[in-house]
């Protein structure tokens, strides 16, 4: 993997978490034009008809998106925030960068911080204790799982602010931490598996603003396994292309595995994204279509389909098992018979999740990024409306709706965007965009494929109708206050200098950016305007780092943007994900001004310790508390020469079965003492 890791933290990230995505070929092959090819196309035409700017747009997206020119920066018809500055409720000076090499979570003077639950702490009465030498893929069944990902924490109603449920994801494994080198392959195999799936744990404190534990044996809590059966939804249920010779009805899965970011809906159930699922299966000669969502010929590291064969695409009982992973999960935490669903009417692809919200109309939104290099950005409008206190009638709403994918347009001549990152003349990376529809009313709008198949395939659909290729899409959300939309562009280290545009300027793109989005009208319209809020990486040493025009040496450097989540103020909270590799500073959370004079103004919250991964990011300002998912620390090392201790921090050469290796943890901050 060396030199294909620059926009990463290391090689055993790419390895175990995406497959080594980024040493494969691009799996978007697909002719679709780049922004400034489009762009560049219609200002060579306007010079030579002298159509004004306003009548380009015309031309390009109809008379609805002339009229909108100009206003990307302009709010969607919502409340601004209200608040002078930030507005915060949670007070804190920002820290400084941490240095790659520190083993430690870093918050700022005044906050402490302790884990709220660790990988392999038992959930259930009966659950065995964690004994990291002599683990079972039993044990690992009724424990915490690995690698959490997606996080959020809803207070039961009626409780007072202390009990709440707390559902976390397991993206992948880190085998070469977790196992002694002795331990047999087999049990190592099934017991990573069971450390795959999802979690839901009940909570509790003493009051607001204190910290929670975690109830062992509490009524809702659960594990979702490999071998728990999910429910398909939606259009492309029971399709041929969803059957297999253990489930011929196509409307039953078992498990779910590689999820990442995910979405809470306001009825109180959990959305999560399905991502890297390809690397978890054998296939000999890959089709077109598994080679789309990333499948090759190569031997899967994991040998899942050693102990499955459903995971083996070369035989019978494998053939279509792969299409069955790549949904939007959706689970109710709050009842624990539930059967968990995955949801075809919101696509097929490597979702980095899911996020709802409610449009002025009634219809239920979600936004979800395909997490790949050059891939798409996705929104999905119900059929159905929300109906507020019906939770029976709204958890039916993912079911049936519409799917788009979007297409951007960039404002400024093509020779202004030339792989630099350097701000056009304008002062702004901005433009227009449009969302392609690729179904309505349970039907394809997709030449030459069925409903089933731009569904399973919508990558597929997503190449024929033209979208708009992005620097790795991942978590999308929408500002409650104003209605803006926030797209985190992780990376791209594969764009060339010929491939760049406007919403995706910068070639070899290894820190990544932010796109704000305003749609037109309410958030199922089908227009919008863009701009760039953030192009991230460190002021000091790359001129074209920009932070929505708030002063270079003011804020603290940001790369690799990942999830984004807000407060109750409005402002735009940012978890990363590979600064150790290119600005060379742990994973971190900050928080960004988005209205008023300190606009862009960046500051840092905390820091993850050595090899860590910032994740899930729930802001509680309110409280006085956050919380973020530590995924694989210490990631570098291996069973005998461990590089973290994170959480538990005994002194080193402590014994592995007393707590001598890093345990992905769920983590709080609040007010205490021990900050920086």
């Amino acid at each position: 993997m060396l030199g294909h890791v620059s926009g990463k933290r290391s090689a055993v990230t790419c390895a175990l978490k995406c497959g080594n995505a980024c040493a494969q070929g691009v799996c978007n092959t697909s002719s679709n034009n780049y922004f400034r090819d489009v762009v560049s196309a219609e200002f060579s035409r306007r010079n030579m008809l002298g159509v004004s700017g306003a009548g380009v747009l015309a031309l390009m997206f109809g008379g609805g998106a002339a009229a909108n020119a100009g206003s990307a920066t302009g709010l969607a018809p919502a409340a601004k925030v209200g608040q002078a500055g930030n507005g915060s409720k949670l007070k804190f000076t920002g820290i400084d960068g941490v240095a790659n090499t520190v083993d430690d979570v870093v918050v700022p003077k005044g906050y402490n911080w302790k884990p709220v639950i660790r990988w392999g702490d038992p959930l259930f009465n009966d659950s065995a204790e964690f004994d990291p030498e002599n683990q079972t893929p039993e044990s690992q069944a009724g424990q915490f799982g690995y690698n959490n990902d997606y996080l959020d924490i809803i207070e039961i109603p009626g409780t007072n602010g202390k009990r709440a449920v707390l559902f976390a994801n397991h993206e992948y494994t880190n085998e070469n931490l977790m196992f002694p080198p002795t331990m047999d392959p087999s049990v190592v195999r099934r017991t990573a598996m069971a450390a795959h799936g999802l979690s839901v744990v009940e909570l509790r404190r003493k009051g607001k603003g204190q910290p929670w534990e975690y109830v062992r044996g509490a009524k809702l809590n659960r594990r979702f396994l490999m071998d728990t059966e999910y429910e398909l939804t939606g259009p492309a249920a029971g399709s041929k292309l969803l059957q297999t010779q253990a489930d011929p009805t196509g409307r039953k899965v078992l498990g779910t595995q590689n999820n990442c970011a995910g979405g809470t809906t306001p009825w109180g159930t959990i959305l999560s994204g399905e991502e890297n699922f390809n690397q978890y299966f054998k296939v000999s000669n890959p089709s077109d279509e598994q080679r789309r969502y990333g499948l090759t010929n190569t031997n899967p590291s994991r040998g899942w389909h050693v102990e499955e064969t459903r995971f083996d695409a070369d035989l019978p009982e494998g053939k279509n098992e792969d299409n069955r992973f790549g949904w939007i999960v959706e689970v109710d935490p709050f009842d624990p018979t539930s059967t968990p669903r995955k949801h075809t009417a919101l696509g097929r692809f490597k979702h980095e999740g899911a996020n709802v919200t409610i449009a002025k109309s009634g219809h239920v939104v979600s936004y979800s990024g395909d997490d790949e290099r050059f891939d798409y950005l996705y929104k999905f409008v119900s059929k159905g409306k929300y109906v507020e206190g019906d939770k029976k009638h709204n958890m039916t709403l993912l079911t049936e709706g519409d799917l788009f994918v979007a297409s951007f347009t960039g404002n400024s001549p093509r020779n202004q965007i030339d792989g630099s990152g350097v701000l056009p003349s304008d002062g702004s990376f901005d433009g227009t965009g449009h969302w392609i529809q690729l179904t309505k009313d349970g039907k394809s709008l997709v030449p030459g494929m069925e409903i089933d198949q731009v569904l399973v395939y919508t990558r597929l659909a997503a190449d024929k109708m033209g979208a708009t290729k992005m620097d790795r899409p991942e978590d999308v959300e929408v500002n409650p206050h104003t209605g803006k939309v926030y797209m985190a562009c992780t990376n791209n280290t594969k764009r060339t200098a010929a491939e760049v545009d406007e919403a995706n300027p910068r070639a070899n793109n290894k820190h990544g950016h932010i796109v704000e989005i305003t749609e037109t009208g309410d958030q199922a319209s089908t227009e919008f305007t863009w701009n760039l809020l953030l192009v991230a990486g460190d002021p000091a040493v790359d001129e074209s780092v920009y932070f929505a025009g708030y002063p270079a040496d003011k804020v603290q450097p940001l790369s690799c943007p990942d999830n984004v989540a807000f407060d109750s103020a409005g402002n735009l909270w940012i978890s990363t994900d590979g600064q150790p590799g290119t600005i060379q500073r742990n994973d971190a959370l900050y928080r960004v001004t988005l209205e008023g004079p300190e606009r862009g103004k960046v500051e840092q919250f905390m820091a993850v310790p050595i090899d860590g991964e910032t994740c899930g990011p729930v802001i509680h300002d309110e409280d006085g508390m956050v919380y973020v998912a530590v995924q694989h620390p210490g990631e570098d090392g291996s069973w005998d020469k461990q590089r973290s201790l994170f959480p538990d921090y005994l002194p080193a050469g402590t014994p592995s079965g007393k707590g001598g290796l890093p345990r992905p943890s769920v983590i709080q901050m609040y007010k205490g003492k021990n900050g920086h």
